[in-house]
């Protein structure tokens, strides 16, 4: 385990890039940042509100979900996401020239429905991308969470899945047949056939919301963000368990990867052979390098 970064301001979506740099939002400081291999941290972009899930897209820009922004706690070992901001008016599809740091936004609603909290999200090698919306909490009430579809030139947004309970981290099977999410308050992990770009076949009641259960995992923890290996596992950060879950394609849990931070959000394969998992530990503002015992999925639009 090696230390890439500190002082990072609730960093995640991490993307590794060719040149050895790794891009992260950090939330809290609204920004696309890139921490170059020394260590040293320079913004690529200011993202008002809140920067979150990020990858990249098949004209080399950067696709990020925005959240539409959190109020935050500031304590002694670190910050964590706490309430809406006042400035909170929707969530949003931003896109990033990661060489001019010019952003774009590319959805912010779809058939009339805004955006409220979107997360997370995976390019298809298609021209499109699946993401997901958890939502926002308020004092007595939080929204119900869903998943969209949406072409990467904003002529088409869908909406394919929900409501479904707090949509987290989201990703695809080596073979692209499989969408896996992941909810955060259940520690669920489910899987959903596709059929075709931006279409599943949905498994018939008494599932919630159209998919397979993958695994529920006991004892109290959330998931967050996923990745997945070149042999299919599902690699997802137990952002309160202090770990990274790698669980089976077939349910089972094959094993944790203990981790020293409370809120363990993301990871994201690169380096050599793809066989290094960057893990972004949100809470103590570090990037980290782990080696990993196989490599990674290659991504469809590899950086």
């Amino acid at each position: 385990m090696r230390v890439l970064a500190q002082g990072l301001r609730f960093p995640e979506g991490p993307i590794a890039m060719e040149d050895g740099s790794v891009l992260v939002v950090e939330l809290e400081r609204e920004s696309l940042s890139r921490v170059h291999p020394d260590g040293r941290v320079e913004v690529v972009a200011q993202i008002p509100g809140g920067p979150n899930g990020a990858a990249v897209g098949p004209d080399g820009k950067i696709y990020v979900c925005n959240n539409g922004g959190f109020d935050w706690l500031h304590e002694a070992g670190g910050i964590r996401p706490h309430g809406i901001p006042a400035s909170y008016s929707t969530g949003s599809i931003d896109v990033v020239d990661p060489d001019s740091g010019k952003v774009d936004r590319l959805y912010s609603g779809c058939n009339g429905n805004r955006l409220n909290g979107p997360n997370d999200i995976v390019f298809d090698g298609t021209g499109g991308f699946w993401f997901t919306d958890l939502g926002k909490r308020r004092d007595r009430e939080m929204d119900r969470g869903f998943v969209y579809w949406a072409k990467a030139d904003g002529s088409e947004i869908r909406e394919v899945i929900g409501p479904i309970v707090t949509p987290n981290g989201i990703g695809l099977s080596p073979d692209g047949k499989t969408l896996y999410v992941a909810e955060t308050d259940t520690a669920r992990l489910w899987g959903f056939e596709i059929s075709a770009p931006g279409e599943l076949r949905r498994a018939p009641w008494p599932s919630p919301n159209g998919g397979r259960l993958v695994v529920g995992v006991g004892g109290y923890r959330r998931f967050d963000s996923l990745a997945i290996s070149a042999s299919g596992a599902i690699c997802v950060a137990g952002v309160d368990s202090c770990s990274i879950v790698e669980i089976h394609p077939e349910g089972r849990v094959i094993r944790e990867h203990w981790l020293p931070d409370i809120m363990v959000t993301n990871l994201a394969f690169g380096g050599p052979d793809r066989r290094t998992a960057f893990v972004t530990l949100s809470y103590s503002g570090q990037l980290l390098a782990l080696d990993w015992h196989e490599p990674g999925l290659e991504l469809a639009h590899n950086a």
